[in-house]
């Protein structure tokens, strides 16, 4: 099962992920927009995807910007560095499949009411998210009726002791954590990526 990990500022905190296995940090997730306590700037995100190894994936969250804008963040850091980064734009998400060098993502919530459909905007993977994105908030996943086909992540109030009967109820194409392996906001820890990995992989 993929496992995102999201909110990595930090590079121990890009090889705690990979070490533990997930596929992006493995797809780390990178922030660059204020105000969140995970943000990183453009020279920061150019490190820190540098950090990631071949064969993971990084995703760079870039909420609120437009595709075109959301495409040139990445594609700068994929210039500093030779290996692609993935934004993920929360909403507003328009644009013509293979117009821009980045592959986009797509997360919404279920109060936004949106069409589940993976791939409608050109989207490669749809993120399904609490109403509050990185608050560490639970919600219904069982509640979903249907559920979206291909591939698409689980996110929202998910850590090490609950991921694995959410994995186990709503069966995800792969699972997206941020608050839930941190010790304080903002803070990763690394034990706790490890155990999230782990409880993923005995549920998966």
């Amino acid at each position: 099962m993929f496992v995102k990990v999201c909110g990595l500022s930090h590079p121990a905190d890009v090889d705690a992920a990979v070490a533990a296995g997930a596929r992006a940090a493995g797809r780390g997730r990178f922030v660059v927009y204020p105000p969140s306590p995970r943000h990183v700037d453009p020279a920061g995100l150019a490190a820190l995807v540098a950090r990631v190894p071949d064969g993971v994936r990084s995703v760079v969250v870039v909420a609120d910007l437009p595709a075109g804008e959301a495409a040139a963040v990445t594609a700068d850091a994929r210039r500093r560095r030779a290996a692609a980064a993935r934004p993920l734009h929360r909403r507003g998400l328009r644009r013509r499949p293979g117009r821009h060098p980045v592959t986009l993502w797509r997360a919404t919530s279920l109060a936004d009411d949106p069409d589940l459909t993976v791939g409608l905007h050109g989207e490669e993977v749809l993120l399904l998210d609490s109403p509050v994105a990185g608050s560490g908030e639970r919600w219904d996943a069982e509640a979903l009726d249907p559920k979206p086909d291909g591939r698409w992540l689980l996110a929202g109030g998910l850590d090490p002791g609950t991921v694995g009967e959410a994995v186990r109820r709503v069966r995800p194409w792969g699972v997206d954590v941020s608050s839930g392996v941190e010790s304080a906001r903002g803070v990763k820890d690394h034990g706790r990526i490890r155990d999230f990995v782990a409880a993923v992989r005995d549920a998966g």
